[in-house]
């Protein structure tokens, strides 16, 4: 009977074990592909009153996706709350999609102690049970950034060359410096043919770009440590061709303007009275972060019930194997004074006593007489 137990016992936990470590792959698969992130989460700091521009890359296939920049206070995407989306402005926060760069830019101005925390570049992928792309950065604000720049935008001519100043703390002094560009991750670490990069090792390092081409434009950012300093390069070709505006809103349209003078503009956002279905927009990417939460806590509760159903079943099965053993006896072995035979074989049966009996009926005088040990259970 112990032994039975023990196996029993073990049975059941081995279940358990069975159980709980699919609970935990179940988990650890929703957990996982709750969203596709991109490289090593960028940092930035940043003083207060300032301004800062950032860029998020996307890849070309999400052109036509919707993208967000959006905070979460507990550092989670679980709880991230949206902004602004592509193409709209909300307070002090501007998002801007450039579909030719494929990338949208986000502008936060008037910084504050209380910007400093978690954000995400956000690509939709439409469908509730799809994952968003994202990218995770962190924004300090705080009264002497640690790194910086003198001016986060350059422009310069093509075949000339432009000069950057990056500012860093003494904390940062022994820190590895860089010259990286956003679009394609490469990055200068010392002396090349079109590079060259100084550090007075006290305070700042200059970054000289030499021979500039057009396809030089884009996105750069100074790299100490850990930390990025954005600056935006643009690169404009002979003064008498012909410059094309793009303006991108509703719709993206070209213009080609032959003069003497050229022309650099930026993308204009729409109105932030067009953007009715942010609140829409916010609810999509939070029930697609909480349904497969819910569908696991479905499943968990499904689990539980099917358990406690076993267990009873189990319970109702033991008390119904008690049976009651009759086997019939060899005629030699039965006497007609109710003796016992010795030398027969003698059955002895435990018999459970469900219900009192008032009285007891007297020992019929057949043939076939079964003798059995009777305990009644109080």
């Amino acid at each position: 009977m112990m032994k039975m137990w023990k196996n029993e016992t073990f049975s059941l936990f081995d279940r358990r074990i069975i159980s709980s470590k699919f609970i935990w792959i179940f988990l650890w698969l929703i957990m996982g592909a709750e969203c596709k992130t991109g490289d090593a989460k960028r940092a930035f700091t940043l003083q207060p009153g300032g301004s800062v521009t950032i860029p998020c890359h996307y890849d070309r296939k999400y052109i036509q996706h919707k993208k967000y920049w959006c905070y979460s206070y507990y550092a989670t995407y679980n709880y991230c709350s949206i902004l602004a989306s592509a193409n709209e402005t909300k307070g002090r926060v501007s998002v801007v999609d450039h579909p030719d760069q494929s990338l949208f830019t986000v502008t936060m101005r008037n910084l504050q102690d209380q910007d400093t925390g978690a954000y995400w570049c956000v690509v939709e992928i439409e469908g509730i049970l799809n994952v968003d792309v994202t990218e995770e950065l962190h924004l300090s604000v705080q009264s002497v950034p640690d790194v910086s720049v003198v001016s986060s935008s350059v422009s310069g001519d093509e075949g000339g060359n432009i000069s950057v100043k990056c500012l860093y703390s003494s904390a940062y002094k022994n820190k590895h410096k860089q010259w990286c560009r956003y679009k394609d991750k490469s990055c200068y670490t010392s002396q090349s043919s079109s590079v060259e990069i100084s550090d007075d090792e006290r305070a700042s390092f200059t970054v000289l770009m030499s021979g500039l081409m057009l396809e030089d434009s884009g996105w750069y950012f100074c790299s100490v440590g850990d930390l990025h300093a954005p600056v935006q390069l643009t690169v404009t070709g002979d003064r008498h061709a012909p410059v094309q505006l793009t303006v991108t809103g509703k719709t993206a349209t070209t213009y080609s303007i032959s003069t003497g003078v050229s022309i650099h503009a930026a993308s204009i956002p729409q109105n932030s009275s067009q953007t009715s279905g942010g609140d829409k927009q916010q609810n999509i990417l939070h029930l697609k972060v909480w349904l497969p939460l819910l569908v696991l806590l479905l499943l968990l509760l499904l689990m539980i019930l099917v358990t406690m159903v076993t267990i009873i079943l189990r319970q109702k099965l033991k008390t119904n194997n008690t049976n009651i053993t009759h086997e019939k006896p060899d005629k030699a072995c039965a006497k007609p004074d109710d003796s016992v035979n010795p030398e027969c074989d003698v059955i002895y049966s435990s018999v459970i006593k469900l219900h009192q009996i008032e009285a007891c009926s007297p020992v019929c005088k057949e043939k076939n007489v079964i003798y059995s040990s009777v305990c009644e259970q109080n």
